[in-house]
């Protein structure tokens, strides 16, 4: 009887262990700060990242991302913005940081998705610490994974 205990208590371990394992960008992303520092020429202060050890650890390797579209990337381009909230929500509209929006730049090409579309994509991690004209994490040579 004893054994049996013991073996479904490593069961249960090793089960909580793995639910635990999951990798979740948008928490990850959270882990980041940000100053704010005053660009001359924007003439406006704008928010820098420092990106965490664990985040910068995933640059290169490729991650699944799951968000809301939202419709602020040039419709001419092979990327999206993707946001951890809807469009009402969002870092652009509403009260989400920075860190609650990632650049999607497709392997072949934009897809066509509407406002607040719930995607989830897959692609190479990178990030972006003071290029202002993109967002600080970017998924590259990212595929739809499902709409």
């Amino acid at each position: 009887m004893k054994n049996i205990f013991f073996v479904v208590g490593l069961l249960m371990i090793g089960t909580s262990s793995f639910a635990q394992a999951k990798w979740d960008a948008w928490n990850e992303f959270a882990k980041t700060k940000f100053e704010p520092k005053y660009d001359e020429k924007l003439e406006e202060y704008i928010f820098y990242p420092s990106f965490p050890e664990g985040l910068l650890a995933m640059v290169g390797k490729e991650i699944t991302v799951q968000g809301f579209y939202v419709p602020f990337a040039p419709e001419d381009g092979n990327y999206i913005i993707l946001s951890k909230f809807p469009m009402s929500q969002c870092f652009f509209c509403g009260g989400g940081g920075p860190e609650s929006i990632a650049e999607v730049t497709f392997a072949k090409g934009a897809l066509k998705f509407q406002v607040d579309d719930l995607i989830t994509v897959k692609g190479k991690l990178k990030l972006n610490k003071d290029n202002v004209e993109h967002g600080n994490f970017i998924l590259t040579e990212a595929v739809l994974i499902s709409k």
